[in-house]
């Protein structure tokens, strides 16, 4: 009764810390650190310890798989490079040089064991991602700092179990470098397979939750099977949330995504928070086992500070140099565009002149990968980083659940384990307090206000993608029904593009008008037709009024309106349903060719999805 008691009030925390976190402008996990901080130091609570590997195969899992199926592919692949780096180069960087601090300043430890203690306290935790993402920073340094919370965690534990053995035993450079090497290239495939499976196996099942219950096993599915092969269970599961984000628009339906989303979010919640809370209410247990040590707690406090304003500032020797390259690689990629636009894009026609014959698929390949590239330039150039991103990429180097639970996994006979675990966890703590509740200050005194308006442009392409793609799926249909919605809908774009183009009040007003609909409020089936891309609820990137109206009794009709042909109600749902299929795979082509952000691109992603589900629905109630 006690545990059951325990987990309804971790549950009710986690809660009103979410709730009132924003209210009070600092993050939820913040909260809930002070919260477990607080409560572990009353008298009635007693120790509280939980086996580290509960975390490491339990909770870590599922909680880099979810981010992981969140992380905008195009963006990861962008600066794979610079996230890398992040991930592995820095963390083995601020191990080593740290390890030489801890051997230098803490007695009775030898050099492995201090590359252990740096390596726990080197990886970044991903609650900065939730920091910044609300304060209007760049998209581009979310997505770095969101990758490099995602692969850090894997390098540093493969860094610890290496420096742990050899702690009892040598261990050669090159050892360590094969274990890191096949540790992420077994898991990488078998994450890549999970995935690859899991889509191809959720696509085939209707029910929506039992499609989310499968999803729950999957970040399990990749990570057991890589951990027993000894590999990184961690890269096995974010491997295999990479794939599936990927691929979710593709082969899972609107009404799985929505519940995977809805879901996801749920468990995420709930995981995070308790990790955050233990961290809390560990600390009596903690200062015990210090105090039983022998070993002095101011002591560890200070060499604490120390570590934490060490690997700050290995962080900045990182950081400053990474910036100017990307900087210079950004001028290089504008020279290159020059050369790429350059050059010819259909090559298909360069073959016919030269008398060979047309390859009209590779012709199709090359421009899809000449926009690509363009695109990528373009991206570059338009999200360059200067001094200020690189000061907030420095300071939200958060440390958090994997230092102190890798701390945690210290051998039980490791010289001055009890201060070790503390000095861990004092860094992951004060790292959360200090940089946590100072970051959202930085980044408004730092990074400038984002225009509103700045999108705007970006959101009218992808309007008029949209448009393109639903008017060639009309004009491909041989119905001529089909063939009077496509007129009436060019018509309402027209009307709309001319008196100013892209507001979507008045692009209903005109679709409306073009479609024969008397009232707005009282739409008839043609309303269907009408409806375009750009319609009621859908924002500026919309798709398009939902678009099924009052389908079960027509409107009344005066005038010129009473002459016009009526149309089948389920037929004009059908016909919405393959335009919202056209507009779907043009979006999923756009994003393979990096064409637009991944904030317009998922906005209008979420519009089809709510559409396609209204749509379904009608057909469903008017069955």
């Amino acid at each position: 009764m006690d545990l059951l008691l325990a987990g309804v009030l971790a549950l009710l925390a986690i809660a009103a810390a979410t709730a009132i976190g924003p209210k009070l402008g600092v993050a939820a996990p913040l909260l809930l650190v002070v919260a477990g901080l607080l409560v572990s130091l009353l008298p009635a609570i007693p120790p509280i310890e939980i086996d580290p590997e509960w975390i490491i195969a339990g909770v870590l899992p599922p909680l880099l798989y979810s981010a992981a199926v969140s992380m905008p592919a195009m963006e990861f692949r962008r600066d794979f490079g610079t996230i890398g780096g992040l991930s592995v180069v820095l963390v083995v960087l601020s191990s080593v040089l740290l390890g030489l601090l801890f051997h230098w300043i803490i007695p009775g430890i030898d050099l492995a064991i201090g590359i252990a203690l740096g390596a726990i306290v080197s990886p970044t935790d991903a609650v900065a991602t939730s920091i910044v993402k609300r304060l209007g920073v760049s998209p581009r340094v979310v997505a770095m700092l969101e990758g490099e919370s995602l692969l850090n965690d894997a390098t540093a534990l493969v860094l610890l179990r290496s420096a742990i053995a050899a702690a009892a035993a040598s261990v050669s450079i090159w050892g360590v470098v094969g274990s890191f090497a096949y540790s992420v290239a077994v898991a990488t495939v078998i994450g890549a397979v999970v995935g690859w499976v899991s889509l191809r196996v959720r696509a085939r099942v209707q029910n929506p939750t039992v499609n989310t219950v499968i999803s729950f096993t999957m970040p399990f599915l990749a990570s057991i099977p890589a951990e027993l092969l000894g590999a990184s269970g961690l890269v096995a599961a974010v491997v295999a949330g990479l794939i599936t984000g990927r691929g979710a628009a593709k082969y899972l339906s609107p009404r799985h995504r929505l519940s995977d989303v809805q879901n996801w979010r749920t468990v995420e919640l709930v995981l995070e928070g308790a990790v955050f809370l233990l961290m809390g209410l560990e600390l009596t247990a903690l200062v015990d086992d210090l105090e039983q040590g022998g070993s002095g707690t101011w002591h560890a406090v200070g060499i604490a500070a120390i570590a934490l304003v060490a690997v700050t500032l290995v962080r900045a020797a990182y950081v400053a140099p990474l910036i100017g390259a990307l900087g210079r690689r950004a001028q290089r990629g504008a020279r290159v565009k020059e050369k790429l636009q350059s050059l010819p894009a259909d090559t298909a026609a360069l073959a016919i002149r030269a008398g060979r014959e047309p390859d009209h698929a590779r012709s199709a390949r090359f421009r899809s990968m000449l926009r690509r590239r363009v695109a990528d330039i373009d991206y570059f150039v338009d999200e360059s980083l200067d001094w200020r991103d690189g000061t907030v990429i420095v300071w939200a180097g958060m440390r958090g659940v994997v230092t102190l639970v890798a701390a945690q996994t210290l051998p039980a006979d490791t010289p001055n384990r009890s201060m070790l675990v503390f000095i861990a966890f004092l860094v992951a703590v004060a790292s959360l307090l200090v940089q946590g509740s100072t970051l959202p200050w930085l980044v408004r005194w730092l990074i400038p206000a984002r225009d509103p308006g700045a999108g705007a442009a970006e959101r009218r392409e992808l309007r008029e993608l949209l448009r393109t793609a639903a008017m060639r799926e009309l004009a491909e249909s041989g119905d001529p029904q089909s063939r009077m919605m496509a007129e009436r809908m060019r018509a309402a774009w027209q009307v709309s593009n001319d008196e100013g183009a892209g507001e979507t009040d008045a692009t209903d007003e005109a679709e409306a008008e073009a479609a024969g609909v008397g009232e707005r409020d009282d739409r008839t089936a043609d309303s269907v037709a009408g409806a375009g891309t750009g319609g009621v609820g859908t924002g500026d990137v919309g798709t398009g009024d939902v678009g099924t109206g009052d389908v079960d009794g027509p409107a009344k009709r005066v005038g010129p309106e009473a002459s016009r042909p009526r149309v089948d109600p389920e037929q004009v749902r059908r016909l919405r349903l393959r335009m919202i299929e056209a507009e779907r795979d043009a979006l999923l082509d756009a994003r393979d060719e990096g064409r637009f952000s991944a904030a317009a691109l998922s906005a209008a992603l979420e519009d089809l999805d709510a559409e396609q589900i209204s749509v379904e629905l009608k057909g469903v109630d008017g069955a």
